[in-house]
């Protein structure tokens, strides 16, 4: 059992030498062909390390067995006549050649250890600063909600230093969702009814903004997701439609279902996003509009979640905007039709081929 799982664990070594003495055993077996099989195991020495990036004590072992085996053998046969001196620098050559490839690779694993270690302290320094402000912003809300008069309204002020630790508090709950993306236990997945999810949302934050809200057609059927992070991630676009729409704006939600899966979008007939800034919208901190006031743009954190909350759950997310309005498209791939008729469409770029909608 052992002898297995190590056979498992190292096949990629194992093979390669195999392959390595059956071509230093072809250079001793046939002498004036011995160039071909020189070249193949150096070269397929180049590329196992590429892959594997061994140790400095594994990487001076197998140099030095590869060096004295491919050398030993043309020696041999320079010293016999059959094949030229000039050949023995083949191997010093392919060696220097070998060493620079072991020298880049690692640097490039450095750096690679690196940005991961740093990308780690980021998330460690969001939950433990996340964490820590949650407290003194809840005492501070319930102190200020003592100074409410019996049956009477808060003062302005009060007022709005309440609304401003609310909205702290919202923040501080994204930096905690976004600390805990890329842990193995973010998500617990459940069947979703993906139809009746999409009602209550959509009812919910109808009664938030005066928009003109729009309910398109919707596909039956359930889909495999984590319902409070989903939501999250819906929040976060119907909050970004309403923060970059007006009045007479019209924001709709609407699904459909593609080959991989369920696709759900929020389209609005807002400002719309520079061309410029699409490609970085989903990053953290980012906005559409760095000009927009604090107010008005936020933090740039909702749509760095809907990435992350897509990405935990096998999908994506991306964004079309050509002048005014945009499309957020949310994909799912866990997706399973019901047998009642699920709207389908042919591309997420189609919306011509979806029903009509149904609810206005």
């Amino acid at each position: 059992m052992r002898v297995t799982g190590w056979l498992r664990r190292y096949s990629v070594e194992v093979g390669w030498s195999v392959f390595a003495a059956a071509n230093v055993a072809a250079m001793i077996a046939d002498p004036s062909w011995e160039t071909i099989p020189f070249h193949f195991v150096w070269i397929s020495l180049t590329l196992v390390y590429g892959f594997r990036v061994w140790s400095n004590r594994t990487t001076t072992i197998v140099l030095a067995v590869v060096v004295v085996s491919t050398g030993t053998s043309i020696f041999a046969d320079a010293f016999e006549g059959i094949q030229l001196w000039g050949e023995l620098f083949e191997v010093p050559l392919m060696s220097a050649m070998f060493l620079a490839m072991v020298w880049h690779a690692r640097r490039r694993q450095i750096a690679v250890h690196e940005a991961e270690a740093l990308v780690e302290q980021q998330e460690r320094f969001l939950h433990d600063v996340s964490h820590e402000l949650r407290t003194p912003v809840a005492i501070a809300r319930g102190h200020l909600d003592l100074l409410r008069p019996r049956g009477g309204e808060l003062p302005p002020e009060v007022a709005i230093a309440i609304d401003e630790l609310g909205r702290m508090d919202r923040i501080i709950s994204r930096l905690l969702l976004l600390a805990k993306a890329e842990q193995p236990s973010f998500l617990a997945f459940a069947p979703l009814d993906a139809a009746a999810f999409l009602e209550d949302v959509f009812l919910r934050w109808s009664e938030v903004a005066p928009r003109v809200w729009r309910l398109g057609r919707l596909a039956q059927g359930s889909v495999l997701a984590d319902e409070e992070a989903l939501r999250d991630a819906l929040d976060a676009l119907l909050e970004n439609a309403v923060k970059y729409t007006d009045r007479g704006d019209r924001i709709e939600v609407r699904s459909y279902v593609l080959d991989f899966g369920l696709v759900i979008e929020v389209i609005d007939t807002g400002v719309g996003i520079p061309a410029e800034a699409v490609d970085r919208i989903f990053e953290r901190f980012a906005r559409g509009d760095a000009a927009r006031t604090r107010s008005t743009g936020g933090v740039g954190l909702g749509l760095a979640i809907v990435d992350a909350v897509a990405r935990a759950h096998g999908g994506a997310c991306s964004v079309q905007s050509k002048g005014r309005g945009a499309t957020f498209s949310l994909r799912l791939p866990r997706y399973t039709a019901s047998g009642n008729g699920a709207s389908t469409g042919t591309s997420a770029g189609d919306p011509a081929m979806l029903p009509d909608p149904v609810l206005e």
